[in-house]
């Protein structure tokens, strides 16, 4: 049985149709003093598994998700899944300043507290993340369905990696697609320049795609877009698992000359073109 949160209803639906399993009707409202309301419209049996994402709004949709945790728990469900495509407050997975409160330590509380008994999630943003529970946490990868997409729109491609950070993204497409791989890297000529390129690799004449894993104010991509179109690509396409895009920055991504931006539904957007039901199917069957 496959229960959908109101951030994440039609993904929730392409799992269930993949499963091939029941998808549970619920009913979520805000009351006028903005608190939520969660009811669970059909019988549940003793497994369930539960798909939210908690991005823009976080704190609504981590309240929504606890609601429908602890629901199914008092409604005699024996194993909750939850299924959380993007892990909001996953970046603050340490304290780097006295005082700070580390989100993902507390976000992670809560969620066994409510009742989650095994989490699948895709891309974290920190892989530790997992070890701060005490249930099995499971963390997916995208990349497959974003290299099929590339496969079946692009024409030899080269992955490009905008820093070192994402590199590890760029090497599982491009071994997926059997193509070229790099990032970019900065050099500092002088105190005064600095000179930032493909590490390795001559774009000159290619279609590259950036990928990374989340892409929020925009800033890194068309940085890296310029570059890329300076040494000569002929086509840059930037690719992300989860399309955070707060305020403009999708309009700050196309003005800056890029051909196309393409993302999962991890979250709901424009360009949110690519699934990855089937990857969540696979692993919660």
């Amino acid at each position: 049985m496959i229960i959908g949160g109101s951030a994440s209803q039609k993904l929730a639906a392409k799992i269930a149709k993949e499963l091939e399993c029941p998808l549970i009707p619920i009913e979520t409202k805000r009351f006028p003093d903005g608190e939520r309301y969660v009811r669970i419209k059909g019988k549940v049996g003793e497994e369930v598994t539960v798909v939210q994402s908690t991005g823009y709004p976080q704190d609504e949709n981590l309240i929504e998700l606890f609601l429908i945790l602890k629901n199914l728990k008092s409604m005699g469900v024996k194993k909750i899944k939850v299924v959380i495509p993007y892990f909001g407050y996953g970046r603050q997975e340490r304290r780097f300043k006295s005082g700070e409160a580390v989100s993902a330590v507390i976000i992670a509380n809560l969620l066994e507290a409510a009742g989650a008994d095994e989490i699948f999630c895709i891309n974290l943003h920190e892989d530790n993340i997992r070890e701060f529970f005490q249930i099995p946490v499971h963390n997916l990868s995208a990349m497959k369905p974003i290299a099929e997409y590339i496969k079946n729109n692009l024409n030899d491609p080269v992955i490009v990696a905008p820093d070192k950070g994402a590199l590890g993204f760029a090497k599982e497409i491009a071994e997926i697609l059997g193509c070229e791989y790099d990032y970019l890297e900065k050099t500092r000529l002088s105190p005064e320049v600095v000179e930032t390129k493909p590490k390795n690799l001559d774009v000159k004449g290619k279609e590259a795609v950036i990928i990374d894993d989340i892409i929020s104010t925009g800033g890194t991509i068309v940085n890296a877009t310029k570059i890329l179109k300076e040494h000569g690509a002929t086509k840059v396409v930037v690719s992300c698992v989860h399309p955070v895009l707060v305020e403009d920055a999708l309009l700050k991504l196309f003005a800056a000359d890029i051909d196309d931006v393409i993302a999962t539904d991890t979250l709901r957007s424009d360009v949110s073109l690519i699934s990855v039901a089937q990857i969540v199917a696979d692993a919660v069957k």
